[in-house]
């Protein structure tokens, strides 16, 4: 099939002859494939079924005027945009209905999301980035349905920094940033502050981007005019347009149907994009949804007789075959045959994928029917493992889970008995279970030796006479030397730039580097983790500035559903290795003291948490992060940047280990483990611990993602026989977590001669002033005397209680 993106300006009849009958055949390919789709999750094979049907022409138009090293951003609807690009095919299709946990055959998620959702494989099988500008990309999909318009951003920016970044090797990345970032959302989606945020972003930065609209006049069963300004994003959004004197966007608007001027203007979307650098929006209306939102509902329940009947009439697909009769380009007869011909197509692929996926299933049901056979002929419990193997016959069509169920209970009956059969059952079940459980737990991290785990600890250097400077000037320098070693990697927030970021660790840094590199950025954090995502994707090292932790919430949507699972959801065909540099723990007031570390651990399961205590350590982190393709988030100490520190002389060079606790200070009677700004607390307390012979050993976490994979806390509790965990989190929070690590992953409570405890803030958010924190958060005072009461209650003669 020819999918050359020609143009109507180089195009002979002929030529246009053949590409209006393939883009029709791929038009009803699609559409078929969504029919039956929808047919497989109401017959049970299929959990769920969502399709891009009503949305076919103008997918086709975009794929037209896509070319290689583009990038697409889009939603679930956008499966013919897939197709036409020869990107996947209808088995693919059914296979991620059935959620095949097998990559070849289910390239997109292997199984782990929902169909609908299309990525295209960035890597190759050693984790090494492809020649991206030799294929056409498609970043990983998700499905909040306005969640891909920050990532957009930064793929489309990308382009922009490949065009103007002197001295980087773009050579499998971008062709002097000629490469656009193509973005699908749904009309109702628009209504989303990520979309809009977006929009304004875009405008500002001028980046390469064309947004596509789809627009059929709902949201699920919710009208236009209840999600748009006067029913009409072009009109809504018209004030973004460009003019001869103000940059911003050029837009257009075309019906869905409507296929000549459909290819027009993709046409002249791609060509300004392209050549200007200036974001295109193109608002597609009058499409319809043949099937509704998705296969958990039915159009019918909120659309009109009318509504129905005018969807019927201007499908888009059957205004199409209209045009084809009309303009003479072939015959009725024709366009039936080749209808038929592709129902049997899909039909035959169908069946394909569905005899594929259960093929491993049926062999392995065969080889536990004959085990379970042979345990009960020798089990004195033999009728309960005859009716689980009879069970399991009953499955005609067995998954996964049935074959983990019948396993492991028939191993209940065998309890207490002792036979070689016995055996052989234990041994398939442990196998299935240990070959299986990585195909849906696999590529959190990147397990591989440029994982971050991997990166050896470099110890700081310091001279004799070491200097002491303020934290801050380790970090500024440090980053001197990290631009100056990868000069891919760029740093942007608000007032990251001019002013080298609102405590000066990028002091004078744009100035040397450029505004490219070392920029400010709008109040947007959403956008501005969407510009370190996108252009991470695309080979840059992006480091992406929150200006304080507490305004991350704004950006933990597109943390949670786009950094942190990226590598698990692609199956680890694509990464995003952007490191989020961020500050907090205690200072003044609610909103500049934050410490929701517990809430950030569990929605950031796939990044790096990383948490130190001073500027050095910091620095050590950044420089092992660039080592390695993995994302982070650094939250350095908000009062530690005018603390004085020693300076090291290998800037740059020495690297704070991932994964590995610091001792700060050995001792043999009690355990205590913290991070941050609170260890300075610790530390003192620790101090005036030993003026009544207590002997403290304190255990800088540093990292909480992943904590202490050396497990050498237990080893600590093991001398001590007990511990105290102190943050500065909500009860409950990440000190739990950490105690949770501690008890049950390391099995401390094996060595314990107290009860283990955790030490926190109070409930509420810190309040303001030096009091507010005092009363807010764990001093120097609680932590003696919970350390003091732990001692008390277990030798309450040498230690009499405090108070």
């Amino acid at each position: 099939m020819d999918i050359s993106p020609k143009t109507s300006n180089d195009i002979s009849f002929d030529d246009f002859k053949t590409q209006i009958l393939n883009d029709y055949k791929i038009a009803v390919l699609s559409r078929t494939c969504s029919l039956l789709g929808r047919k497989e999750v109401l017959t049970g094979k299929a959990k769920f079924g969502i399709f891009g049907d009503g949305k076919e022409l103008p997918q086709l138009a975009m794929a037209r005027s896509f070319k290689d090293g583009d990038f697409r951003s889009g939603y679930y609807r956008d499966q013919t945009f897939m197709m036409a690009l020869g990107l996947m095919t209808p088995k693919d299709l059914f296979h991620g209905l059935y959620a095949t946990t097998d990559i070849e055959k289910e390239p997109m998620s292997a199984g782990r999301q929902m169909g609908g959702h299309y990525v295209t494989h960035s890597l190759n099988e050693d984790g090494s980035w492809k020649n991206l500008t030799e294929q056409k990309n498609s970043s990983g999909d998700i499905s909040c349905t306005a969640g891909q318009m920050p990532r957009l951003l930064g793929l489309a920016q990308a382009s922009k920094m490949y065009r103007n970044l002197n001295n980087i090797d773009a050579s499998k990345f971008s062709k002097n940033g000629n490469e656009v970032a193509w973005g699908t959302i749904g009309n109702a989606s628009t209504s989303e502050g990520m979309f809009l945020e977006t929009i304004n972003a875009a405008g500002v930065l001028q980046v390469p981007m064309v947004i596509s609209i789809w627009d059929d006049d709902y949201g699920i069963s919710v009208p236009a005019e209840y999600h748009t300004t006067k029913e009409d994003i072009s009109e809504m959004l018209s004030g973004f347009k460009r003019t001869d004197e103000k940059a911003g966007f050029e837009m257009f608007k075309v019906k869905g149907w409507d296929y000549t001027a459909l290819m027009h203007a993709y046409e002249n979307a791609s060509d300004i994009a392209r050549e200007e650098h200036v974001p295109v929006i193109i608002h597609v209306t009058e499409l319809t949804q043949p099937q509704g939102h998705s296969s958990s509902g039915s159009h019918e329940r909120y659309k009109s007789k009318e509504r129905l009947e005018w969807e019927k009439e201007n499908d888009c697909n059957k205004r199409f075959r209209e045009w084809i009769l009309e303009t003479g380009i072939t015959t009725d007869e024709e366009l039936k045959a080749l209808e038929k011909s592709i129902i049997r197509e899909v039909r035959s692929a169908k069946r394909e994928a569905w005899s594929e996926y259960l093929s491993e299933h049926k062999t392995l049901k065969k080889e536990l029917v004959v085990l379970l056979d042979q345990v009960a002929a020798k089990s004195q419990n033999k009728n309960f493992i005859a009716k689980v193997k009879n069970d399991l016959i009953a499955i005609e069509e067995p998954i996964k889970k049935d074959l983990a169920v019948s396993s492991r209970k028939a191993l209940r009956y065998v309890l207490g008995e002792s036979f070689p059969e016995k055996e052989a059952l234990l041994k398939w079940t442990n196998t299935f279970l240990e070959e299986t459980q990585p195909k849906y737990s696999a590529d959190l991290y990147n397990d591989g030796p440029t994982g971050a785990l991997s990166v050896k600890e470099v110890k700081p250097h310091y001279p004799a006479n070491t200097e002491k400077v303020d934290g801050r000037i380790i970090l500024r320098d440090n980053f001197d030397k990290i631009f100056e070693q990868y000069p891919n990697t760029l740093v942007f927030g608000e007032d990251s730039g001019a002013i080298g970021d609102v405590n000066q660790g990028l002091e004078g840094l744009q100035g040397k580097f450029g505004k490219f590199r070392v920029s400010d950025t709008g109040i947007r954090e959403t956008t501005i983790i969407g510009q370190g995502t996108g252009m991470a994707l695309r080979g840059l090292r992006p480091i992406a500035e929150i200006q304080y932790l507490d305004y991350i919430f704004y950006a933990l949507a597109t943390l949670t559903d786009d950094v942190a699972c990226l590598r698990y959801r692609t199956f680890g065909k694509q990464k995003a290795p952007l490191i989020v540099r961020t500050r907090g723990h205690r200072l003044e007031g609610i909103w500049h003291s934050g410490s929701p570390m517990a809430a950030l651990i569990h929605a950031l399961r796939g990044m790096y948490i990383l948490s130190p205590r001073n500027m050095t350590q910091a620095a050590g982190f950044y420089n092992t992060l660039l080592k390695t393709d993995e994302p982070a988030l650094v939250i350095e100490s908000l009062n530690g940047y005018r603390l004085k520190e020693d300076k090291p002389t290998n800037l740059g060079e020495f690297c704070t280990p991932i994964g590995k606790v610091e001792i700060l200070k050995e001792g043999s009677d009690i355990t205590l483990v913290s991070y941050g700004s609170t260890l300075r607390i610790v530390m003192q307390a620790a101090d005036e611990l030993k003026e009544v012979g207590i002997d403290a050993e304190v255990i800088d976490a540093q990292t909480l993602l992943p904590f202490d994979v050396y497990e050498d806390t237990v080893k600590s509790v093991q001398k001590t026989n007990r511990i105290l965990v102190i943050d500065e989190d909500v009860p409950g929070g990440c000190s739990a977590y950490l105690l949770n690590e501690i008890i049950e992953k390391q099995g401390a409570y094996a060595y314990l001669d107290s009860a283990p405890q955790t030490l926190s803030s109070k409930a509420h958010r810190p309040a303001y002033g030096t009091d507010g924190d005092y009363f807010s958060k764990p001093n120097a005072e609680d932590v003696f005397e919970r350390v003091y009461a732990i001692m008390s209650e277990a030798d309450p003669q040498n230690y009499p209680k405090l108070r």
